[in-house]
């Protein structure tokens, strides 16, 4: 085994609002944001998992929530400028922050790109003023083009427009639309996926009219064909790029990397020079984990697991895997998933060269059917 680049995550677990679709580790903000005390037990977290680093340097950071942008920028220069005393971060490391467009301000922005935030992923959604109100969003259309455009001028690495589709109630010509209005925008990045109903969501429980199977099929693939025109290229399943602005941290993720997670809920997974490969949890509500209870679990990944795993993650991505990443990243030889292997060639689902697998066209409409068959008996 080798170790592969090292990221960091971190999360800020506060929103305005909680929106009906959302099951990410969020929390309806009461009162003010603790900026100051959040930000020393995001540093003291970082303190505890800072063995797991084991002195590698930091590729990526994400800065995920929650609404990060609700954090003062001296919050956030307090915050990098913690993690760069602790950890070698590299010269040109992509810095990520999520920014809500109803929470934007022009000097925020600025101070933020001064603690060294250098790509913004903006959660705009839609550019129907019903339908962001529908979502439970707390900006209109106006705010998420004036944020867009904010970005834009910047001068930053990159930004990216956060956009779903198959919204209530949504005709292919709204869903086209807002993605025109995207387009037009011009960012580097657009991510753009469909919504989906999780429990223990609002709308799980009382689940909205969406728009059906055909019409969800005819809106992917005529977006698809009006972004690859604009000169996007689609690099993941929901997650398009002009040549060159793929988020090198989503990358990472996908590509079996390591990454330290720090924050209420957040994730981490680490690989060792002795061949383990460790996950991490924390405490997922803010009250507990500003108690200092940071590590709620953890587990080491098994041998038989590993396989699963890794493809889980590869074949997200659309380009072909190098075949010596699953050696080297698992520590496992190719002799064990040969008869997997074998199956999946067997069933469309893979191409093989002497470098590489590819996944086709088959393999990406059957991923589920393709990924079970590295599942551990």
């Amino acid at each position: 085994m080798v170790n592969p680049p090292l990221s960091l995550y971190i999360h800020i677990p506060w929103c305005v609002q909680k929106c009906p679709y959302c099951d990410f580790n969020s929390h309806a903000l009461k009162g003010e944001v603790p900026h100051d005390d959040y930000v020393r037990h995001l540093l003291s977290d970082l303190d505890a998992d800072l063995p797991y680093a084991q002195g590698r340097c930091i590729e990526t950071i994400f800065i995920g929530g929650g609404t990060p942008s609700l954090l003062s920028g001296a919050a956030m220069q307090a915050l990098l400028d913690g993690v760069r005393a602790r950890l070698p971060v590299d010269g040109k490391a992509e810095i990520t922050m999520e920014a809500n467009p109803g929470t934007v301000e022009a000097a925020r922005f600025s101070a933020y790109q001064r603690a060294g935030i250098n790509r913004i992923s903006l959660g705009v959604q839609s550019f129907d003023a019903a339908k962001l109100q529908r979502l439970g969003r707390i900006h209109g259309p106006e705010e998420a083009i004036r944020a867009a455009r904010l970005a834009g001028e910047l001068g930053l690495c990159s930004f990216n427009l956060d956009l779903m589709h198959g919204l209530p109630e949504q005709s292919i010509i709204q869903a086209l639309d807002d993605l025109k209005q995207a387009i037009a925008l011009n960012p580097p990045h657009l991510s753009w996926y469909q919504l989906t109903i999780e429990p223990n969501t609002l709308f799980g429980s009382r689940p909205p009219a969406l728009p059906d199977d055909d019409a969800l099929w005819d809106i992917y693939e005529q977006g698809h064909t009006l972004l690859t025109n604009a000169g996007y290229q689609q690099y993941e399943t929901s997650a398009y790029a002009k040549p060159g602005y793929q988020c090198r941290h989503n990358l990472n993720y996908w590509r079996f990397g390591d990454y330290l997670g720090i924050g209420c809920g957040a994730h981490g997974k680490i690989s060792f020079p002795d061949g383990r490969i460790v996950r991490t949890a924390k405490t997922r509500h803010p009250r507990g984990y500003m108690q200092g209870n940071y590590r709620c679990r953890q587990h080491e990944v098994e041998l038989t697991e590993r396989p699963f795993e890794f493809f889980m993650n590869r074949f997200r991505l659309l380009e072909p895997a190098p075949r010596g990443d699953f050696s080297r990243y698992t520590g496992l030889p190719e002799s064990k998933i040969r008869p997997q292997i074998d199956a999946a060639l067997a069933q469309g689902y893979l191409v093989e060269s002497p470098t590489h697998w590819q996944v086709t066209e088959r393999g990406k409409l059957f991923l589920n059917s393709l990924l079970e068959l590295f599942l551990a008996e």
